[in-house]
C-alpha cells in the first residue's frame, strides 16, 4: 500500500453537510452530503478516501442527480474549492487553502457558471433529520448577582453558548421578521412578550447554533423569569421533556445594591439607581423566586453564593457544568478577557 493510501485510511470521517443556495443556475442549489465516491487517484496524483478528495473533505449532491462525483470538492492543481453543474461541468469556485469550503467569502463564477455565485452554509448534522437535543442550563439570580459575568466566562473558557432572551428579542425586533411588529408593540407598551414567542426564539437559536457550529451546551441567562415562562417552555418542548438544571446565583440584597450602584459609576445605565434597584429586586422576589422553588423541589436547582470572590463563584460554576464541558477546554489557560472578568487583570483605559 502506498503512503497516500495508508494516510487516507486514518483520516477523520467526513460527517458534515453543506447547503448551497442562491446560485445563478438554480439546479446547483441543494443539499450536499459526504461523498461516497470510491477511492481513486485524483488529477494531482493524490489517493482519495471515502468522503475525501485531494486530502480534503468532499461532497455529493443529496439528490444524486450530478454526473460528477464528488460534485463539491477541492483541486490541488488550482488550489481551489469547486462546485459543478448537474452535467459535471464546473460552475463555481473559490481560491483557498482552507480545510473546508469557505462559507464567509464570496465565490467566483467559473467558465460554465452563471452569476450570481451561491452562498454556502455548513451543517454539523443532517438537516433532513431532527436536530440533536440541546444540553440546557437555566441561570437565574437577582439584579447584580453576576449572571452575565459567569455566562460570559463559561462561553469564553468552557465553550458553552450564552443566550439572553433580551438580546434575542431585540435582534428579532430589528430583523423585520414576521413577529417583529408584535414584539415591538409589547415592548413599546411595556408589557411582557408572550411566552410562546420567547421560547420559540430560544429553540430556533439553539437549533441554528447546534446545526451550524456543532455546539450543544447552552446557558439561558435570566430564563425562566416566572412560572408562566415555564408554561411556555412546556408548550414548545413538551411536558415530558426532562427539566433542565438551574444555577441560582444567590446574593444578599445589601451586596447586590452595592454592586449595582458601583457599576452605575461606569455604565451610566438609567436603571442603576437605588429606587430602580429596589423595584427590580422586589419584582425578582415576587415573580422569579417561585420558579426557583419549583426547581429546588425537583432537585434541579444548584444554589451558588455569589457574595464570595468571583474566582470562587466561577470555580463552582465550572464544577457544576463539568458533566457536559469538553475537558480540554476546561483545562486551557484563562484568556485576557476572562482574567478581566474575574478581576485578575485591569480593564484597559480608554485613550483620550
Amino acid at each position: 500500500m502506498n503512503k497516500n493510501m495508508d494516510q487516507a485510511n486514518h483520516v477523520k470521517p467526513n460527517t458534515f453537510f453543506l447547503e448551497v443556495s442562491g446560485a445563478g443556475i438554480p439546479e446547483v442549489d441543494g443539499l450536499f452530503v459526504p461523498s461516497t465516491a470510491p477511492p481513486v487517484e485524483s488529477e494531482s496524483g493524490t489517493e482519495s478516501s471515502l468522503g475525501y478528495w485531494n486530502d480534503k473533505m468532499a461532497w455529493d449532491r443529496a439528490d444524486g442527480k450530478s454526473a460528477r462525483s464528488p460534485s463539491l470538492s477541492y483541486s490541488n492543481s488550482y488550489t481551489s474549492w469547486r462546485i459543478c453543474r448537474l452535467d459535471g461541468h464546473l460552475a463555481y469556485d473559490i481560491t483557498s487553502k482552507s480545510p473546508m469550503p469557505p462559507t464567509d467569502k464570496e465565490w467566483h463564477v467559473y467558465k460554465k457558471g452563471v452569476a450570481p455565485a451561491p452562498k454556502l452554509v455548513l451543517h454539523y448534522y443532517d438537516p433532513r433529520k431532527p436536530c440533536p437535543a440541546p444540553n440546557v442550563v437555566f441561570v437565574l439570580g437577582g439584579p447584580g448577582a453576576g449572571k452575565g459575568t459567569m455566562c460570559e466566562l463559561a462561553e469564553a473558557q468552557l465553550g458553552w453558548t450564552h443566550l439572553s432572551t433580551g438580546d434575542l428579542l431585540r435582534k428579532e425586533r430589528e430583523s423585520g421578521a414576521s413577529t417583529a411588529a408584535i414584539i415591538e408593540q409589547y415592548m413599546t407598551d411595556g408589557e411582557l412578550v408572550p411566552n410562546e414567542i420567547i421560547v420559540t426564539l430560544l429553540k430556533n437559536a439553539m437549533e441554528t447554533i447546534t446545526r451550524t457550529t456543532g455546539k450543544k451546551n447552552f446557558l439561558l441567562d435570566g430564563f425562566p423569569r416566572s412560572l408562566s415562562n415555564m408554561d411556555g417552555w412546556y408548550e414548545i418542548f413538551g411536558r415530558d421533556a426532562e427539566l433542565p438544571k438551574m444555577l441560582y446565583l444567590e446574593c444578599p440584597y445589601p451586596v447586590l445594591e452595592g454592586r449595582i450602584l458601583g457599576r452605575a459609576k461606569f455604565t451610566g445605565r438609567s436603571d442603576d439607581n437605588i429606587d430602580v434597584v429596589k423595584r427590580r429586586f422586589d419584582t425578582f422576589k415576587t415573580e422569579t423566586l417561585p420558579t426557583v422553588e419549583l426547581f429546588k423541589s425537583s432537585n434541579k436547582c444548584v444554589e451558588i453564593d455569589t457574595s464570595q470572590s468571583r474566582q470562587d463563584v466561577y470555580d463552582l460554576v465550572v464544577s457544576n457544568l463539568a458533566e457536559y464541558t469538553d475537558s480540554e477546554l476546561a483545562a486551557k489557560p484563562l484568556t485576557e478577557k476572562s482574567e478581566m472578568l474575574l478581576g485578575l487583570r485591569p480593564y484597559p483605559r480608554n485613550k483620550i
